[in-house]
């Protein structure tokens, strides 16, 4: 993956956007981090797995119904309002 500065962006943004057909191209501003352009074609998730970050999922690996119940004392009606609170 390239990293390419913000000005770069700017001078030459039709050269750069040819470019993102094919590859992943990270934009720095200020030598941070600003922005990832990634083929259209490409979702997210689909860059995540590509990249090692994340893996899928395997079918029936996990059998949710052996896990076990946990009880709560508060209601969901008041961990909902708890949450709202906060707005």
């Amino acid at each position: 993956m390239a990293t390419i500065p913000h000005r770069g962006l700017r001078n030459q943004s039709s050269k750069i956007l040819e470019r993102v057909n094919g590859e992943t191209i990270s934009v720095a501003n200020n030598g941070e981090l600003a922005a990832t352009l990634i083929p259209p074609s490409c979702a997210p998730v689909e860059q995540l797995l590509r990249s090692g970050s994340i893996r899928p999922a395997i079918p029936g690996k996990v059998d949710f119904r052996l896990l076990p119940r946990v009880k709560v004392e508060e209601s969901t009606a008041d961990m909902l309002a708890d949450l709202r609170g906060d707005r």
